[in-house]
C-alpha cells in the first residue's frame, strides 16, 4: 500500500499543513509530474486545486523538475535544487530523483492554485478527527511507582544488614 506525506503550502496566508494520503488517494498521485495540478479531493481538501511542486524519496533524495522519468540519477550540478554552489562555477555530482511521482517517493510538495469557500484549515481539523476516531483507544498500563534512589539505597543496606545477622546465628 502507498502512502505520502503532502506537505500542502497555503500561499495566501503562508503557512504548510502535512497531510496523510494513503489508499487510493494515493494511488491516483502516481503517474503525476512537477508542475501538474490535481484536485484537492485526493488530499481531502475539496475544492481547491493543487500543483505539485516537489517533493523526497525514501533516502531523502529532491525531485527535480528538469529531470524526466521516476529513476534516481547522479547528476554533474552546478545550481538549482539540490545543490547550492559555495564558489562560483563549482559544480558537483549528486544524486537526484526524477520529477515523475512513483512508489518510492515519500513526501510530495503542493502550492494551492485555486481556493474553495473553506478554509484550509478546518478542512485539515476535520479530517484528523475522524482519522483518530476510527484508530482504536489503546489500553494503558498502570505505571510501576519507582521509589527514589535514597529509598533503594536505604533498602539495600537493611537488606544486608539482615543477611549478615542470619549469618552470624
Amino acid at each position: 500500500m502507498v502512502e505520502f506525506k503532502v506537505v500542502v503550502n497555503d500561499v495566501k496566508k503562508g503557512k504548510s499543513h502535512q497531510v496523510q494520503v494513503s489508499g487510493h488517494h494515493a494511488n491516483s498521485l502516481i503517474g503525476k509530474k512537477i508542475g501538474d495540478e490535481v484536485d484537492g479531493i485526493f488530499i481531502s481538501l475539496p475544492g481547491y486545486k493543487l500543483q505539485i511542486t516537489g517533493g523526497t524519496d525514501k533516502d531523502g533524495f529532491s525531485m527535480r523538475s528538469d529531470l524526466p522519468g521516476m529513476a534516481r540519477r547522479r547528476l554533474l550540478l552546478s545550481e538549482g535544487k539540490g545543490f547550492n554552489a559555495i564558489e562560483g562555477g563549482m559544480r558537483k555530482k549528486k544524486s537526484i530523483r526524477g520529477n515523475t511521482v512513483n512508489q518510492d517517493i515519500v513526501q510530495i510538495n503542493m502550492k494551492v492554485t485555486k481556493y474553495s469557500s473553506r478554509p484550509i484549515d478546518s478542512l485539515i481539523k476535520a479530517s484528523e478527527k475522524t482519522e483518530s476516531d476510527k484508530e482504536e483507544p489503546k489500553e494503558e498500563k498502570p505505571e510501576k511507582e519507582e521509589k527514589p534512589k535514597e529509598e533503594k539505597l536505604e533498602e539495600a543496606k537493611e537488606e544486608k544488614k539482615e543477611e549478615k545477622k542470619e549469618e552470624q546465628e
